[in-house]
């Protein structure tokens, strides 16, 4: 075990030398302020908050301006009721202004649905960021296992390499026959693959933290190694209801029943009647060719005209768009129920998978410790009766192989307890 953690050590050096190290949590945050998913959520959330805006600004009230030439040339009927050929000139100008007094409820209706809709978006967001993060957890995990799989495999092969130089010097002493050092330099050789194997693993699994994280180049890539071997076990109950309270899918998928709530209530405005105030401005400049017409401001002045009055809307027959509107908006909600249900059912599949597999993991990893120990012990003890002649080399290679089996055994069974307790601790957040 002395010879693994000085392995990692000299790992951990040489990463730190060619390159800045990541730790956990400066990957998950590179992460999330990277990755497309989230830029997209983040997106959708700036639509949200603009379809707010809009909609506060159906309360306003509007105003145009506008403005009218036109020329008529050839026959035309005189104030004489005759037709004469001439030609004439207007212009025209005008001011309107619309104040929505009552828009069937619509506008307050909408607003509240693009407020609602915008917190689920919210919600959605942050959802992402949660994807984002327990990927990178997988990831930087994976990588880290594979890191010390790689410690154990280059173990395996200073063994190997300890055994065929014995084997040579017993050669020499005419001790052991030549067949013993062929067998000890097939197995320096199987666990020279091994190594190579372990390190493209290693770089494998390096490359995919890297996508993770949108990283183009892992040069000069390299992370920090966490400890969580003392982390305690959560219930797997307790955080299954605090994940009901604070996680941001199920937070998401409740308000957009409440969203969908609000949509129907938008659509049934459609039912109600609608009332504005409007009032308006105008003025005309008229002229005929081969007669004389008042001037431009005397004209302007004398046609000069002012409206005001009120609209009144009563829906009576929409050809059932309203009633459409509605039945879709309620067809929206029931999807969102089920998909509030789906969302709460994956949760607990999640959680309750982590916490066994967590809890197994666990007395796995405790019953490696002893394992290893004990494995090691039967390595030396094995070692040294070889040295004596009272073993041979098949024995010797059988007991370091079920030695390194041991350790990688209790390698894997670490960093699967380590990944599935950061997995409940992530979804126990408050």
């Amino acid at each position: 075990m002395k010879n693994i953690i000085i392995s990692l050590s000299l790992l951990t050096t040489v990463a730190t030398a060619t390159g800045e190290t990541w730790s956990l949590d400066s990957c998950i945050n590179y992460a999330i302020d990277h990755n497309l998913t989230v830029k997209s959520r983040d997106l959708e959330r700036m639509s949200g908050e603009l379809s707010v805006t809009e909609a506060k600004d159906r309360f306003l009230p509007t105003l145009n301006a506008g403005a009218n030439q036109s020329w008529d040339f050839g026959r035309g009927l005189t104030s004489q009721n005759t037709y004469a050929n001439r030609n004439t000139s207007m212009f025209a100008w005008n001011a309107q202004f619309s104040l929505p007094l009552f828009q069937g409820l619509s506008a307050i209706r909408q607003l509240r649905y693009s407020r609602s809709n915008l917190s689920m978006l919210q919600q959605q967001t942050e959802a992402a960021k949660d994807e984002v993060t327990l990927n990178v957890i997988s990831y930087y995990l994976q990588t880290l296992y594979n890191q010390e799989m790689m410690a154990v495999t280059r173990e395996q092969l200073r063994l190997s390499n300890v055994q065929l130089e014995r084997q040579r010097i017993l050669l020499e002493g005419g001790k052991v026959p030549e067949v013993d050092v062929i067998q000890a330099e097939a197995q320096v050789a199987k666990d020279e693959l091994a190594v190579v194997n372990a390190e493209n693993d290693y770089q494998l699994a390096l490359i995919d933290l890297a996508k993770a994280l949108e990283l183009d180049d892992i040069n000069g890539f390299a992370i920090t190694p966490i400890d969580d071997e003392r982390l305690a076990l959560l219930s797997a109950d307790d955080v299954y209801h605090n994940a009901l309270t604070n996680n941001h899918s199920i937070l998401a998928a409740r308000q957009g029943i409440d969203a969908a709530d609000k949509a129907i209530s938008a659509a049934q405005s459609g039912y109600l009647p609608r009332l504005n105030f409007n009032a308006g401005l105008g003025s005309s400049y008229y002229t005929v060719s081969g007669s004389e017409s008042p001037t431009f401001g005397k004209q302007m002045r004398e046609n000069f005209s002012k409206t005001i009055g009120l609209s009144l809307s009563v829906p009576i027959f929409d050809a059932f768009s309203t009633r459409n509107q509605v039945r879709q908006a309620k067809v929206r909600k029931l999807s969102a129920q089920l998909s509030l249900q789906q969302q709460q059912r994956d949760l607990h599949k999640s959680i309750r998978q982590a916490y066994y597999q967590a809890l197994g993991a666990e007395k796995k990893y405790q019953a490696g410790k002893t394992a290893v120990t004990a494995a090691k012990a039967a390595l030396d003890a094995m070692t040294e009766k070889y040295n004596f002649g009272k073993a041979n080399a098949t024995e010797w290679e059988q007991t370091q192989s079920s030695y390194i089996t041991t350790l990688a055994e209790q390698v894997q069974a670490k960093y699967e307890m380590i990944l599935r307790n950061r997995i409940l601790l992530f979804y126990n957040r408050h």
